[in-house]
């Protein structure tokens, strides 16, 4: 997490409580913990539907989902809360992107997976981890969805070190953020008085 500058000047910065969990190294076995977790949630949604014909060629299971989340049942309230996410779904629906959908769920829930359990791209990873879960929330499906996106969204706050005992440890490194190193320049030894160098004389 970095300074933030007011149009004054003033540096603000983040509580000592925010920098110690988020970007100090020491608090990095926590967050490895929580993204491994995390990971092997995503690649157990992952396995079911990769090798299951109504998520990779027809996108049945898809559509299945999408039309129960769109159906208002007698007397009763949608499972969606909101209209426009509705408009959104059915339009969905009415020209068949639950075909492709399907599988971009499926392939993306495994990458996510991937991503958390190596350390590689951490933030990221979480970013489109609570991205999907956000969108299941909103299709009216609470299940586990509600912790994964708070974990998610720690692991996004914590990407500085979220994946240091991991790939991103190197990763980063090689991008320069956030641990490159910055060279001090060696204190020039003081000129004696009397010996500097005259105009045009090296």
């Amino acid at each position: 997490m970095s300074n933030i500058i007011s149009k004054s000047g003033r540096i603000i910065e983040d509580p000592p409580l925010a920098r110690f969990l988020f970007s100090d190294t020491r608090m990095a076995w926590l967050w490895t913990i929580v993204r491994v977790l995390l990971g092997l949630s995503w690649i157990d949604a992952a396995s079911h539907k990769l090798n299951s014909a109504a998520w990779m060629e027809t996108g049945e299971a898809l559509k299945g989902f999408w039309l129960g989340a769109l159906a208002i049942p007698d007397g009763g309230k949608s499972k969606i809360a909101f209209d426009w996410y509705r408009q959104f779904l059915q339009g969905m629906v009415d020209n068949g992107s639950y075909v492709w959908f399907a599988k971009l769920i499926a392939v993306g829930e495994l990458l996510v997976g991937i991503g958390l359990i190596v350390g590689a791209f951490v933030g990221i990873a979480a970013f489109f981890g609570a991205l999907m879960n956000w969108n299941f929330i909103m299709a009216g499906s609470a299940s586990t969805n509600g912790l994964l996106l708070v974990g998610a969204i720690v692991l996004v706050l914590a990407w500085k070190i979220a994946g240091y005992y991991g790939a991103d440890y190197f990763l980063l490194r090689y991008l320069g953020t956030p641990w490159r190193g910055h060279k001090v320049d060696e204190p020039k030894e003081p000129i004696a008085t009397g010996q500097l160098a005259s105009p045009g004389k090296a």
